[in-house]
Protein backbone atom coordinates (compact mmCIF):
# COMPACT_ATOMS: atom_id res chain seq x y z
CA UNK A 1 0.00 0.00 0.00
CA UNK A 2 2.87 2.33 1.12
CA UNK A 3 3.49 4.63 -2.35
CA UNK A 4 5.80 7.18 -1.13
CA UNK A 5 9.02 8.01 -2.72
CA UNK A 6 12.41 7.61 -2.16
CA UNK A 7 13.92 11.06 -0.71
CA UNK A 8 15.80 13.70 -2.69
CA UNK A 9 19.78 12.63 -1.88
CA UNK A 10 19.25 8.64 -1.43
CA UNK A 11 21.07 6.72 -3.54
CA UNK A 12 22.03 2.81 -3.74
CA UNK A 13 19.37 0.22 -3.01
CA UNK A 14 16.25 1.24 -1.67
CA UNK A 15 15.81 0.98 2.45
CA UNK A 16 13.57 -2.12 3.85
CA UNK A 17 9.85 -0.96 4.77
CA UNK A 18 10.47 -0.90 8.70
CA UNK A 19 13.40 1.14 8.10
CA UNK A 20 11.59 3.84 6.14
CA UNK A 21 8.69 3.58 8.33
CA UNK A 22 10.47 3.89 11.90
CA UNK A 23 8.71 6.61 13.17
CA UNK A 24 4.99 5.60 12.90
CA UNK A 25 6.25 2.33 13.60
CA UNK A 26 7.72 3.44 16.99
CA UNK A 27 4.78 6.03 17.54
CA UNK A 28 2.15 2.85 16.98
CA UNK A 29 3.95 0.63 19.53
CA UNK A 30 4.19 3.80 22.28
CA UNK A 31 0.57 4.69 21.82
CA UNK A 32 -0.66 1.25 21.88
CA UNK A 33 1.58 0.74 25.71
CA UNK A 34 0.91 4.12 26.77
CA UNK A 35 -2.69 3.90 26.33
CA UNK A 36 -2.77 0.68 27.81
CA UNK A 37 -1.14 2.13 31.18
CA UNK A 38 -3.31 5.08 30.84
CA UNK A 39 -6.58 3.16 31.01
CA UNK A 40 -5.77 0.37 33.38
CA UNK A 41 -3.61 2.17 36.09
CA UNK A 42 -4.42 5.96 35.42
CA UNK A 43 -7.29 5.55 36.83
CA UNK A 44 -5.85 4.81 40.43
CA UNK A 45 -4.48 8.57 40.36
CA UNK A 46 -7.59 10.03 40.71
CA UNK A 47 -8.25 7.89 43.41
CA UNK A 48 -10.31 5.28 40.90
CA UNK A 49 -10.25 1.54 40.09
CA UNK A 50 -12.15 1.25 37.20
CA UNK A 51 -10.41 0.96 34.32
CA UNK A 52 -11.37 4.03 31.94
CA UNK A 53 -12.27 2.25 28.77
CA UNK A 54 -13.36 4.02 25.38
CA UNK A 55 -17.11 3.50 25.99
CA UNK A 56 -17.75 3.73 22.04
CA UNK A 57 -15.50 1.42 20.95
CA UNK A 58 -17.60 -2.23 22.65
CA UNK A 59 -20.84 -1.22 20.57
CA UNK A 60 -19.03 -1.84 17.76
CA UNK A 61 -17.28 -4.69 18.65
CA UNK A 62 -20.29 -6.55 19.29
CA UNK A 63 -21.17 -5.47 15.45
CA UNK A 64 -18.21 -6.97 14.14
CA UNK A 65 -18.90 -9.83 16.37
CA UNK A 66 -22.50 -10.57 14.62
CA UNK A 67 -20.89 -9.99 10.93
CA UNK A 68 -18.32 -12.43 11.97
CA UNK A 69 -21.44 -14.58 12.30
CA UNK A 70 -22.94 -13.11 9.20
CA UNK A 71 -26.13 -11.96 11.57
CA UNK A 72 -26.58 -9.08 9.09
CA UNK A 73 -30.25 -8.25 10.60
CA UNK A 74 -28.81 -7.25 14.04
CA UNK A 75 -26.09 -4.80 12.81
CA UNK A 76 -27.95 -2.06 13.34
CA UNK A 77 -29.97 -3.27 16.53
CA UNK A 78 -29.20 -3.09 19.96
CA UNK A 79 -26.61 -2.64 21.59
CA UNK A 80 -24.37 -1.86 18.29
CA UNK A 81 -25.27 1.50 18.36
CA UNK A 82 -23.60 1.84 14.93
CA UNK A 83 -24.79 5.28 12.36
CA UNK A 84 -21.34 4.15 9.77
CA UNK A 85 -21.59 2.34 7.28
CA UNK A 86 -21.04 -1.30 7.89
CA UNK A 87 -17.08 -0.62 6.98
CA UNK A 88 -16.59 0.29 10.40
CA UNK A 89 -17.65 -3.39 12.39
CA UNK A 90 -15.40 -5.45 8.99
CA UNK A 91 -12.23 -3.29 9.93
CA UNK A 92 -12.80 -5.13 13.57
CA UNK A 93 -13.48 -8.69 12.75
CA UNK A 94 -9.83 -10.13 12.77
CA UNK A 95 -10.20 -8.95 16.54
CA UNK A 96 -13.55 -11.24 17.11
CA UNK A 97 -11.71 -13.89 15.28
CA UNK A 98 -9.08 -13.81 18.20
CA UNK A 99 -11.34 -12.78 20.99
CA UNK A 100 -14.02 -15.67 19.88
CA UNK A 101 -11.96 -18.81 20.11
CA UNK A 102 -10.16 -17.42 23.40
CA UNK A 103 -13.27 -17.45 25.42
CA UNK A 104 -13.33 -13.81 25.91
CA UNK A 105 -16.70 -12.31 27.14
CA UNK A 106 -17.87 -9.50 24.99
CA UNK A 107 -20.73 -7.16 26.71
CA UNK A 108 -20.94 -3.64 27.31
CA UNK A 109 -18.59 -2.32 29.77
CA UNK A 110 -21.27 -1.78 32.22
CA UNK A 111 -22.50 -4.95 32.23
CA UNK A 112 -19.74 -6.64 32.02
CA UNK A 113 -17.47 -5.52 34.97
CA UNK A 114 -15.33 -2.45 35.51
CA UNK A 115 -11.71 -4.76 34.07
CA UNK A 116 -13.23 -6.37 31.04
CA UNK A 117 -10.16 -9.25 29.97
CA UNK A 118 -11.12 -8.36 26.49
CA UNK A 119 -9.33 -4.95 26.39
CA UNK A 120 -5.76 -6.62 26.86
CA UNK A 121 -6.47 -7.66 22.97
CA UNK A 122 -9.08 -4.99 21.49
CA UNK A 123 -6.90 -1.90 23.03
CA UNK A 124 -3.44 -2.47 21.43
CA UNK A 125 -5.04 -4.29 18.19
CA UNK A 126 -7.53 -0.82 17.76
CA UNK A 127 -4.74 1.15 17.96
CA UNK A 128 -2.49 -0.90 15.67
CA UNK A 129 -5.19 -0.82 12.48
CA UNK A 130 -5.76 3.55 13.51
CA UNK A 131 -1.97 3.70 12.95
CA UNK A 132 -2.79 3.38 9.33
CA UNK A 133 -2.84 7.51 9.58
CA UNK A 134 0.49 7.66 10.85
CA UNK A 135 2.00 5.80 8.41
CA UNK A 136 -0.05 6.98 5.23
CA UNK A 137 0.99 10.53 7.08
CA UNK A 138 4.92 9.41 6.85
CA UNK A 139 4.15 8.14 3.15
CA UNK A 140 3.08 11.22 2.28
CA UNK A 141 5.82 13.18 4.15
CA UNK A 142 8.32 11.03 2.67
CA UNK A 143 7.27 11.84 -0.85
CA UNK A 144 7.11 15.92 -0.13
CA UNK A 145 11.16 15.42 0.42
CA UNK A 146 10.08 15.67 4.23
CA UNK A 147 13.77 15.28 6.14
CA UNK A 148 13.54 12.80 9.18
CA UNK A 149 13.92 15.17 11.79
CA UNK A 150 10.58 16.41 10.22
CA UNK A 151 9.07 13.22 9.98
CA UNK A 152 9.97 12.61 13.62
CA UNK A 153 7.67 15.40 14.83
CA UNK A 154 4.89 14.52 12.24
CA UNK A 155 4.88 11.15 13.95
CA UNK A 156 4.95 12.60 17.40
CA UNK A 157 2.62 14.74 17.17
CA UNK A 158 -0.02 13.02 14.86
CA UNK A 159 0.68 10.50 17.38
CA UNK A 160 -0.41 12.46 20.00
CA UNK A 161 -3.68 14.00 18.47
CA UNK A 162 -4.99 10.26 17.77
CA UNK A 163 -4.89 9.38 21.13
CA UNK A 164 -8.15 11.22 21.38
CA UNK A 165 -9.81 9.12 18.69
CA UNK A 166 -8.31 5.71 19.92
CA UNK A 167 -7.39 5.70 23.11
CA UNK A 168 -10.13 7.88 24.81
CA UNK A 169 -12.82 7.35 22.47
CA UNK A 170 -12.92 4.53 20.73
CA UNK A 171 -13.72 4.96 17.21
CA UNK A 172 -10.66 3.19 14.67
CA UNK A 173 -12.85 3.63 11.81
CA UNK A 174 -12.18 7.51 11.82
CA UNK A 175 -8.59 7.14 11.70
CA UNK A 176 -8.57 3.87 9.60
CA UNK A 177 -11.11 6.00 7.00
CA UNK A 178 -8.69 8.69 6.97
CA UNK A 179 -5.86 7.10 6.68
CA UNK A 180 -7.17 5.45 3.52
CA UNK A 181 -8.42 8.66 2.19
CA UNK A 182 -4.75 10.35 2.41
CA UNK A 183 -3.45 6.96 0.33
CA UNK A 184 -5.84 7.28 -2.11
CA UNK A 185 -4.44 11.47 -2.27
CA UNK A 186 -1.51 9.81 -2.68
CA UNK A 187 -2.31 7.55 -5.18
CA UNK A 188 -3.78 10.44 -7.66
CA UNK A 189 -0.38 12.39 -6.99
CA UNK A 190 1.64 9.35 -8.51
CA UNK A 191 -0.62 8.45 -11.53
CA UNK A 192 -2.34 5.65 -9.89
CA UNK A 193 -6.36 7.01 -10.30
CA UNK A 194 -7.66 3.58 -10.41
CA UNK A 195 -5.98 2.74 -6.98
CA UNK A 196 -6.94 5.97 -5.52
CA UNK A 197 -10.71 5.28 -6.71
CA UNK A 198 -10.43 2.23 -4.81
CA UNK A 199 -8.85 3.39 -1.57
CA UNK A 200 -11.20 6.13 -1.61
CA UNK A 201 -14.15 4.19 -1.70
CA UNK A 202 -12.28 1.76 1.51
CA UNK A 203 -12.25 5.11 3.06
CA UNK A 204 -16.04 5.74 2.43
CA UNK A 205 -17.29 2.22 3.36
CA UNK A 206 -16.06 2.47 6.83
CA UNK A 207 -16.44 5.89 7.91
CA UNK A 208 -18.62 8.32 5.84
CA UNK A 209 -16.98 11.88 7.38
CA UNK A 210 -14.59 11.68 4.30
CA UNK A 211 -16.98 12.25 1.47
CA UNK A 212 -17.08 15.85 2.51
CA UNK A 213 -13.27 15.64 0.88
CA UNK A 214 -14.35 13.65 -1.74
CA UNK A 215 -15.63 16.44 -4.17
CA UNK A 216 -11.79 17.64 -4.08
CA UNK A 217 -10.80 14.51 -5.48
CA UNK A 218 -13.52 14.54 -8.22
CA UNK A 219 -12.28 18.02 -9.01
CA UNK A 220 -8.96 17.03 -9.78
CA UNK A 221 -9.77 13.98 -11.88
CA UNK A 222 -8.77 13.61 -15.53
CA UNK A 223 -12.79 14.17 -16.87
CA UNK A 224 -12.62 10.91 -19.26
CA UNK A 225 -11.88 9.21 -16.28
CA UNK A 226 -14.20 10.80 -13.56
CA UNK A 227 -17.01 8.32 -14.47
CA UNK A 228 -14.99 5.33 -13.87
CA UNK A 229 -13.58 6.79 -10.71
CA UNK A 230 -16.84 7.80 -9.03
CA UNK A 231 -18.24 4.40 -9.86
CA UNK A 232 -15.25 2.55 -8.03
CA UNK A 233 -15.44 4.73 -5.20
CA UNK A 234 -19.00 4.57 -4.66
CA UNK A 235 -18.93 0.24 -5.19
CA UNK A 236 -17.38 -0.71 -1.59
CA UNK A 237 -19.87 1.23 0.46
CA UNK A 238 -22.67 0.69 -1.51
CA UNK A 239 -22.55 -3.21 -1.51
CA UNK A 240 -21.91 -3.18 2.20
CA UNK A 241 -25.13 -0.97 2.43
CA UNK A 242 -27.34 -2.66 0.67
CA UNK A 243 -26.52 -6.02 2.18
CA UNK A 244 -27.02 -4.90 5.49
CA UNK A 245 -30.35 -3.34 4.48
CA UNK A 246 -31.84 -6.51 2.45
CA UNK A 247 -31.38 -8.38 6.18
CA UNK A 248 -32.86 -5.54 8.29
CA UNK A 249 -33.78 -2.39 6.04
CA UNK A 250 -35.93 -0.39 9.27
CA UNK A 251 -32.84 -0.50 11.38
CA UNK A 252 -29.97 -0.05 8.92
CA UNK A 253 -32.14 2.96 7.08
CA UNK A 254 -32.97 4.60 10.57
CA UNK A 255 -29.33 4.17 11.96
CA UNK A 256 -27.55 5.67 8.82
CA UNK A 257 -29.99 8.53 7.77
CA UNK A 258 -31.46 9.80 11.60
CA UNK A 259 -27.72 10.04 12.42
CA UNK A 260 -28.59 10.90 16.23
CA UNK A 261 -26.73 12.85 18.48
CA UNK A 262 -26.94 13.54 22.21
CA UNK A 263 -26.97 16.90 23.84
CA UNK A 264 -26.77 16.30 27.32
CA UNK A 265 -23.72 14.15 27.03
CA UNK A 266 -21.61 15.62 24.63
CA UNK A 267 -21.00 19.48 23.26
CA UNK A 268 -24.21 21.35 21.85
CA UNK A 269 -22.62 24.10 19.35
CA UNK A 270 -24.76 26.70 18.51
CA UNK A 271 -25.95 24.62 15.52
CA UNK A 272 -28.04 23.24 18.15
CA UNK A 273 -30.93 25.37 18.17
CA UNK A 274 -31.75 24.51 14.63
CA UNK A 275 -31.40 21.08 14.71
CA UNK A 276 -34.60 19.02 14.76
CA UNK A 277 -35.66 17.16 18.21
CA UNK A 278 -36.10 13.05 17.71
CA UNK A 279 -36.67 11.12 21.21
CA UNK A 280 -35.19 10.80 24.66
CA UNK A 281 -33.43 14.14 24.10
CA UNK A 282 -31.56 13.19 21.05
CA UNK A 283 -31.11 15.60 17.80
CA UNK A 284 -30.70 15.07 14.32
CA UNK A 285 -27.56 16.24 12.54
CA UNK A 286 -28.29 15.86 8.65
CA UNK A 287 -29.75 20.13 8.02
CA UNK A 288 -25.90 21.00 9.60
CA UNK A 289 -24.39 18.45 7.59
CA UNK A 290 -26.55 19.23 4.61
CA UNK A 291 -24.69 22.78 4.83
CA UNK A 292 -21.50 21.13 5.62
CA UNK A 293 -21.59 19.49 2.49
CA UNK A 294 -22.48 22.21 0.31
CA UNK A 295 -19.13 23.85 1.67
CA UNK A 296 -17.50 21.11 0.97
CA UNK A 297 -18.42 21.35 -2.90
CA UNK A 298 -17.70 25.55 -2.71
CA UNK A 299 -14.36 23.81 -2.10
CA UNK A 300 -13.76 21.74 -4.56
CA UNK A 301 -15.23 24.77 -7.19
CA UNK A 302 -12.61 26.59 -6.20
CA UNK A 303 -10.00 23.63 -6.24
CA UNK A 304 -10.92 22.65 -10.14
CA UNK A 305 -10.76 26.68 -10.77
CA UNK A 306 -7.14 26.40 -9.62
CA UNK A 307 -6.39 23.61 -11.39
CA UNK A 308 -7.55 24.69 -14.72
CA UNK A 309 -5.69 28.22 -13.75
CA UNK A 310 -2.84 26.35 -13.16
CA UNK A 311 -2.50 23.92 -15.57
CA UNK A 312 -2.02 20.99 -14.02
CA UNK A 313 -1.74 17.89 -16.00
CA UNK A 314 -4.65 15.89 -15.43
CA UNK A 315 -2.61 12.97 -16.15
CA UNK A 316 0.64 12.37 -15.05
CA UNK A 317 2.97 12.55 -11.38
CA UNK A 318 2.11 15.57 -9.45
CA UNK A 319 5.18 18.04 -8.69
CA UNK A 320 5.09 18.28 -4.28
CA UNK A 321 3.18 21.82 -4.24
CA UNK A 322 0.52 20.19 -6.25
CA UNK A 323 -0.24 17.70 -3.68
CA UNK A 324 0.54 19.82 -0.95
CA UNK A 325 -2.19 22.01 -2.01
CA UNK A 326 -4.78 19.29 -2.12
CA UNK A 327 -3.70 17.90 1.08
CA UNK A 328 -4.60 21.54 2.74
CA UNK A 329 -8.29 21.89 0.91
CA UNK A 330 -9.04 18.08 2.25
CA UNK A 331 -7.73 19.21 5.32
CA UNK A 332 -10.57 22.47 5.07
CA UNK A 333 -13.36 20.36 3.90
CA UNK A 334 -13.19 18.31 6.68
CA UNK A 335 -13.01 20.92 9.23
CA UNK A 336 -16.74 21.90 7.62
CA UNK A 337 -18.37 18.88 9.72
CA UNK A 338 -17.06 20.94 13.13
CA UNK A 339 -18.24 24.31 12.13
CA UNK A 340 -21.79 23.00 11.27
CA UNK A 341 -22.16 20.16 13.71
CA UNK A 342 -25.07 20.76 16.30
CA UNK A 343 -23.56 18.29 18.59
CA UNK A 344 -19.88 17.18 19.25
CA UNK A 345 -18.07 15.04 20.51
CA UNK A 346 -13.94 15.82 20.53
CA UNK A 347 -12.05 13.59 19.03
CA UNK A 348 -14.20 15.35 15.46
CA UNK A 349 -12.00 17.58 15.66
CA UNK A 350 -8.92 14.94 14.20
CA UNK A 351 -9.68 14.45 11.34
CA UNK A 352 -8.70 17.73 9.89
CA UNK A 353 -5.66 18.11 12.12
CA UNK A 354 -4.14 14.45 11.06
CA UNK A 355 -4.32 15.96 7.41
CA UNK A 356 -2.83 19.31 8.07
CA UNK A 357 -0.26 17.82 9.70
CA UNK A 358 0.59 15.92 6.55
CA UNK A 359 0.43 19.20 4.47
CA UNK A 360 2.61 21.14 6.26
CA UNK A 361 5.38 18.28 6.87
CA UNK A 362 7.92 19.62 4.46
CA UNK A 363 8.63 22.89 5.78
CA UNK A 364 9.32 23.21 9.71
CA UNK A 365 7.69 26.91 9.65
CA UNK A 366 4.00 25.38 9.15
CA UNK A 367 4.87 22.00 10.71
CA UNK A 368 5.88 22.89 14.19
CA UNK A 369 2.97 25.45 14.77
CA UNK A 370 0.67 23.36 13.55
CA UNK A 371 1.60 20.40 15.47
CA UNK A 372 1.93 22.73 18.03
CA UNK A 373 -2.13 23.64 17.67
CA UNK A 374 -2.85 19.75 17.12
CA UNK A 375 -1.54 18.57 20.48
CA UNK A 376 -3.20 21.80 22.37
CA UNK A 377 -6.26 21.32 20.98
CA UNK A 378 -6.21 17.75 21.55
CA UNK A 379 -6.00 18.03 25.34
CA UNK A 380 -8.17 21.16 25.82
CA UNK A 381 -10.44 19.60 23.85
CA UNK A 382 -11.60 17.03 26.30
CA UNK A 383 -13.02 19.44 29.26
CA UNK A 384 -16.11 18.74 30.01
CA UNK A 385 -18.05 22.38 28.94
CA UNK A 386 -21.75 21.81 27.64
CA UNK A 387 -22.57 25.54 27.33
CA UNK A 388 -23.55 25.98 23.32
CA UNK A 389 -21.04 28.90 23.07
CA UNK A 390 -17.74 27.85 25.64
CA UNK A 391 -16.22 24.83 24.31
CA UNK A 392 -17.66 24.80 20.46
CA UNK A 393 -15.86 28.53 20.13
CA UNK A 394 -12.13 28.12 20.89
CA UNK A 395 -12.29 24.26 18.93
CA UNK A 396 -13.35 26.12 15.91
CA UNK A 397 -11.29 29.12 16.21
CA UNK A 398 -8.08 26.14 17.34
CA UNK A 399 -8.84 24.19 13.80
CA UNK A 400 -8.73 27.65 11.91
CA UNK A 401 -5.44 28.61 13.58
CA UNK A 402 -4.30 24.81 12.63
CA UNK A 403 -5.16 25.56 9.09
CA UNK A 404 -3.75 28.66 8.75
CA UNK A 405 -0.27 27.51 9.94
CA UNK A 406 -0.73 24.80 7.19
CA UNK A 407 -1.89 26.95 4.55
CA UNK A 408 0.77 26.95 1.67
CA UNK A 409 3.03 29.32 1.06
CA UNK A 410 1.40 32.65 -0.71
CA UNK A 411 2.27 33.14 -3.97
CA UNK A 412 5.67 35.53 -4.54
CA UNK A 413 6.69 34.46 -1.20
CA UNK A 414 9.92 32.33 -0.20
CA UNK A 415 10.87 30.53 2.89
CA UNK A 416 13.81 28.31 3.26
CA UNK A 417 13.53 24.79 2.82
CA UNK A 418 10.61 25.42 0.36
CA UNK A 419 9.94 25.86 -2.95
CA UNK A 420 8.48 29.62 -4.66
CA UNK A 421 4.67 29.23 -4.36
CA UNK A 422 4.32 30.58 -8.14
CA UNK A 423 5.29 26.82 -8.56
CA UNK A 424 2.63 25.24 -5.95
CA UNK A 425 0.87 24.14 -8.73
CA UNK A 426 3.22 23.20 -11.36
CA UNK A 427 2.57 23.97 -14.85
CA UNK A 428 2.38 21.34 -17.71
CA UNK A 429 6.01 22.34 -19.17
CA UNK A 430 7.31 21.85 -15.35
CA UNK A 431 6.00 17.92 -14.60
CA UNK A 432 8.69 16.49 -16.73
CA UNK A 433 11.03 17.74 -13.64
CA UNK A 434 8.57 16.85 -11.62
CA UNK A 435 8.51 13.14 -12.59
CA UNK A 436 11.80 12.98 -11.31
CA UNK A 437 11.72 14.53 -8.34
CA UNK A 438 11.13 12.98 -4.93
Amino acid sequence: MDTGSIPSGTQGRRASWPARRLFPLLATVIMAAAGMAGTIWGPRFYGKTAWALPDDLWGTLIAAQRLAHLDLASLYTYPTQLVSLPGAAIILVPAIAVIDPAGLPLTLPHAHGAYPSVWWFAGPYQVAISAVALFAADAIAERLGATRPKRFWLAAASATALWSVTVRWGHPEDAVAVGLFLYAILALADAGPVRSAWLAGAAVAVQPLVLLAFPLLAAVVEPRRLPGYVARAAAPGALLLAAAAAANWTATVHAVTSQPNYPEIDHPTPWIYLAPRIADGQVAAGPGRVLAIAAALGCALVVARRWRAARVPAAGRWGPGALTELLWWTAVALALRSAFEPVMVSYYLWPPLAVALAAAASDWSRLLPVGCTAVGLTFFSQVQWHNPWAWWTPMVAGLALALFFARPRSRGTRSRGTRPASQMLPEAGEQLAADGAP
